[in-house]
């Protein structure tokens, strides 16, 4: 808990922001004045009670007057009342002041956080769920509100109110209530702290499940379609009902446990309340305390049983907190996996030209993806990367844009490795078209001007013009104010790919790189696109990862990669001659072509069903199975 508070300091005590010092500072003065006349509350009671019960008023007389009026019952039932209204408005401005500090520092964290997040690796990110990535930032944020409000506005005032309510005690009465209040606090705080550390482990269990559940709705509303298309909807209700089973049983051990807590708490403190008064009740009978005295202990310790309560709530919400942090604070303290080295340039790209020499990579080391690559692209020149599923196709576009660092050999553009320059500048450089475009749910405007947010909107539709998705755009009823969706699910698969298109066409790179960028195109839309594409990789250096071997027959070089290994190389010509693994692959989807335009052909038909059909629909079955056949094949 030290550990997180110190770690937190920084935040609370920025050392470039002068006027939240001031108000960290103005809060510690109003904080002891508030307990200086916390503790000045029940001496206001005790002299009222005297006043009324006839002891401690001035006898009346020419001389004093004044004193008199002002001890009389009234007067100091009024002071009692002042006293009170006093300590409240200085708690609350306290609390008003501290707050701009306060969450100033959780707004500081929380941004760092979100930053690092983004700061870390690919690898990182695909290993865990986004829902519980979005729900440990949600978790950490709160625990930062709470700790520093806990600390700084409950934990430090009832540390000064029990070191006021001590000094008072020795002074007005004698050494045996401190003792009395002191075995009363050290056994509400014993006590206190055992039954946290209990109930940490129940909370431990309940965020576990929380998170998991939040995941798993996450999960599966993100994947509201596939659900639908499996009927899935039962299947899915029982497992979120299963994570929920698990929080509801923690979260009734957590309650169980609290109601526990506080019940001892309240025995123990009674026992001491009842101890102090019995004193006073003794000392009444002898004469050494007055009634107003017994009043006065009692306002005392139903005054110290609240900053008591407060730090068992103290405790108890720092490190149930600290809990939600520690997890915000390792991901913090994960170093990113790609970083720029110390003094790194930006990349300066004169031509784009780009080299893999004799590059080697893995996600683990046991299972290498890519071997000893060796390749170049000129300038200006389009190289497409084809090969079976699996081949480490869009590994290479994964390296490329440095997601994660080559186990061997290096990457040059224009000559310089990669990892010698700015992550920044490097993707500045590149222009991305991935095979599955995810968009913000957002604008299209938004979502196509993501490419180069200083662009106009006059550019922006340019770019959608030039992506052939302006009309579809313009056709809608909000044109291009239009929500797009969780994940741009508003769009068709073909109208997300274009606006992707659009988005890097008005980022305008030097270099490009379509991972498979018409796949989710129809043939008539895919050619229009492709001509496009082809427009706007001329004069850039385009790399290109192809599904459709019709998309990339223009390409200056093909390069066939298979088990990480490149088979074959050459102009699309050069390659159906040699008669290799892409003459074969080439041939499977020219046959599956011909098989839809079959079916094609046969689901034209608009007639009746025929009992004896002719055979071309036992052609079109063959050819389902050889589009099956060629797909998985791909």
């Amino acid at each position: 808990m030290l550990r997180t508070i110190v770690h937190l300091w920084p935040y609370i005590w920025p050392a470039d922001r002068r006027d939240l010092k001031l108000r960290v500072v103005l809060a510690t003065v109003l904080l002891f004045a508030a307990k200086l006349a916390t503790v000045a509350v029940p001496f206001t009671f005790k002299w009222a009670t005297d006043a009324l019960a006839g002891h401690g008023t001035a006898p009346l007389g020419p001389d004093n007057v004044i004193a008199w009026a002002l001890a009389t019952p009234v007067m100091m039932t009024l002071a009692y009342g002042g006293m009170r209204i006093l300590m409240a408005a200085l708690t609350q401005i306290r609390d008003g002041i501290f707050a701009k500090v306060a969450m100033h520092a959780v707004r500081r964290i929380a941004i760092l956080t979100f930053d690092h997040m983004h700061l870390l690796s690919l690898r990182f990110h695909l290993e865990r769920k986004t829902g519980g990535l979005t729900r440990v930032l949600e978790r950490g944020r709160n625990a930062i509100e709470t700790i520093v409000r806990m600390v700084l506005l409950q934990l430090a005032p009832t540390i000064v109110e029990l070191v006021l309510i001590v000094a008072v005690l020795l002074y007005h009465f004698d050494w045996r209530y401190v003792v009395a209040i002191g075995l009363t606090v050290a056994l509400y705080m014993w006590f206190t702290f055992a039954a946290t550390e209990w109930r940490i482990g129940i909370r431990r269990e309940m965020n576990s499940s929380d998170t998991d559940a939040n995941a798993k709705a996450i999960d599966s509303l993100l994947n509201y379609e596939t659900v639908k298309y499996f009927s899935a909807e039962a299947r899915e209700g029982k497992r979120y009902d299963h994570s929920m089973a698990r929080y509801e049983g923690a979260s009734v051990k957590a309650y169980v446990s609290l109601a526990v807590m506080n019940a001892g708490q309240a025995a123990v403190f009674t026992l001491g309340l009842a101890s102090t008064m019995v004193l006073c009740a003794y000392g009444i009978e002898h004469g050494t305390n007055t009634v107003g005295d017994f009043v006065m202990i009692n306002a005392m310790m139903i005054q110290l049983y609240q900053p008591l309560n407060f730090m068992g709530m103290v405790y108890r919400e720092i490190k149930q907190a600290v809990i939600d942090i520690e997890i915000m604070f390792a991901m913090l303290a994960r170093k990113p996996e790609i970083e720029d080295k110390p003094g790194a340039k930006p990349l300066q790209v004169r031509s784009g030209t780009i080299r893999f020499d004799n590059v080697s990579f893995a996600y683990e080391p046991s299972q290498p993806i890519l071997k000893s690559l060796n390749f170049d692209v000129a300038a200006g020149d389009t190289v497409a990367i084809v090969g079976p599923s699996g081949a480490g196709k869009s590994t290479i576009s994964r390296l490329l844009f440095r997601f994660y660092d080559v186990t061997g050999g290096r990457i040059l553009i224009d000559g310089q490795d990669i990892r010698d320059v700015t992550q920044t500048s490097l993707r500045a450089a590149i222009g991305m078209v991935p095979q599955d475009t995810v968009l913000f749910n957002d604008t299209i405007r938004y979502n196509i001007r993501y490419g180069r947010w200083d662009a106009g909107d006059a550019e922006v539709e340019e770019a959608a013009r030039q992506a052939q998705i302006d009309d579809f755009i313009r056709r809608a009823p909000k044109g291009y104010e239009t929500e797009v969706g969780e994940r741009g699910l508003k769009l068709s698969g073909g109208e997300k790919q274009r606006v992707a298109i659009a988005r890097t066409i008005l980022k305008g790179p030097p270099i490009l790189l379509l991972d498979e960028a018409t796949s989710a195109l129809d043939s008539h839309t895919e050619r229009d696109i492709q001509d496009e594409l082809d427009r706007v990789a001329q004069n850039r250096t385009t790399l290109v990862i192809a599904h459709r071997l019709s998309t990339i027959v223009g390409a200056d070089m093909i390069l066939v990669l298979d088990d990480g290994v490149i088979v074959e190389r050459g102009a699309h010509h050069e390659l159906l001659a040699h008669g290799g693994l892409y003459a074969s692959m080439w041939n499977r989807q020219r046959e599956a072509e011909r098989a839809r335009e079959l079916l094609a052909e046969v689901g034209d038909d608009g007639g009746a069903p025929n009992r004896n059909p002719p055979p071309a629909v036992d052609e079109a079955v063959s050819a389902v199975e050889l589009i099956q056949t060629a797909d998985a094949a791909e």
